[in-house]
C-alpha cells in the first residue's frame, strides 16, 4: 500500500534508558484508514513507540514529528489528544466503578443548566456503540462487571468522543478470550474504515497475517522490515521477528 501524505511522520527518533538503547534511529510514516501493526520480541521497542507518540515517555533529543506534516512536540498525554492522537493502552485505564457513559464522557462531561446531563451522555454513548459496530448492553452497568470485550469497545468508543485521527492501541487483545478477540478484531476494522489511522501493537500474528494493511517488524529497537497486507504468512513474520529467513 503506497499513499501520499501521512497524517504522522517520526524521524530519527532514538530512546535509552539508561545504557540500553530501546529504539534506534526509528524513521516512520503512518497514513489515515490504515490498520498498521507493530510487531516484534519482548524487548523490542514496539510499546516504547507507543509510549512516545502518546506522549507519556520523553524520547532522545534529535527527533522529530510531524502532524498533518507540521513539526509538533508531544510532551504530554494532552498534548497528544490535542493533536488527535489517542491511546487504547492494555489496562485500558478505566475506572471499574463508573458505568459506561461515565467513563467516556470522564472529563468531558455534557452538563445542562449547571447539572450533569446524564440522559444526554447515555445517548451519546449508544450512539458510539452504534458507529463502532459493538453491542454493550445496559450502559448503566459498572465497567468492572463488563468482559474483556466489551471494556475494549468502552475504551475505544471514547477514542470516538474526542476529535482523533490516529488511534494507538498496546496488546488489545492480551488476556483476552477467543471470542473478545474477534470482538476486538471487528472494533479495530471500523476504525480503519472510519478513515481512521489504527495502530496496534499486537502478539497475535493470525489477526495480524488476517486484517493488517501493513505491518512493522520490530527487532532489538530498530525497524527489521515493513511488511503490506496480504503478502505474507505467520512463518514469515516468525522469521522477520527472529532474524532467522530461510535460504532462497
Amino acid at each position: 500500500m503506497k499513499k501520499e501524505n501521512p497524517i504522522l511522520s517520526i524521524r530519527s527518533l532514538t530512546k535509552d534508558y539508561g545504557g540500553v538503547r530501546a529504539l534506534n534511529n526509528i524513521d516512520l510514516d503512518i497514513y489515515e484508514g490504515e490498520l498498521l501493526f507493530i510487531v516484534g520480541d519482548n524487548g523490542a521497542g514496539k510499546s516504547t513507540l507507543i509510549n512516545i507518540l502518546s506522549g507519556a515517555v520523553a524520547a532522545n533529543p534529535g527527533y522529530e514529528i510531524l502532524f498533518e506534516g507540521n513539526s509538533v512536540h508531544i510532551n504530554t498525554p494532552r498534548e497528544a489528544q490535542k493533536l488527535g492522537i489517542y491511546t487504547v493502552y492494555q489496562d485500558l485505564s478505566l475506572c471499574n466503578e463508573l458505568n459506561a457513559f461515565q467513563n467516556i464522557f470522564l472529563g468531558n462531561e455534557v452538563t445542562k443548566h449547571t447539572r450533569l446531563n446524564h440522559e444526554e451522555m447515555e445517548r451519546r454513548t449508544r450512539d458510539l456503540f452504534e458507529e463502532i459496530g459493538s453491542n454493550v448492553p445496559n450502559p448503566q452497568a459498572a465497567v468492572g462487571t463488563r468482559s474483556g470485550g466489551q471494556r475494549q469497545a468502552i475504551a475505544i468508543a471514547k477514542s470516538l468522543l474526542l476529535p482523533s485521527k490516529v488511534v494507538l492501541m498496546d496488546e488489545p487483545t492480551a488476556a483476552l478470550g477467543v471470542i473478545q478477540r474477534k470482538q476486538v478484531s471487528k472494533l479495530t476494522r471500523s476504525l480503519r474504515d472510519s478513515g481512521h489511522a489504527v495502530v496496534v501493537v499486537s502478539q497475535d500474528l493470525g489477526e495480524v497475517v488476517k486484517s493488517a494493511d501493513r505491518v512493522i517488524v520490530f527487532r532489538i529497537g530498530e525497524i527489521e522490515s515493513i511488511l503490506e497486507g496480504g503478502t505474507f504468512t505467520r512463518d514469515d513474520l516468525v522469521a522477520h521477528i527472529t532474524g532467522i529467513h530461510s535460504a532462497e
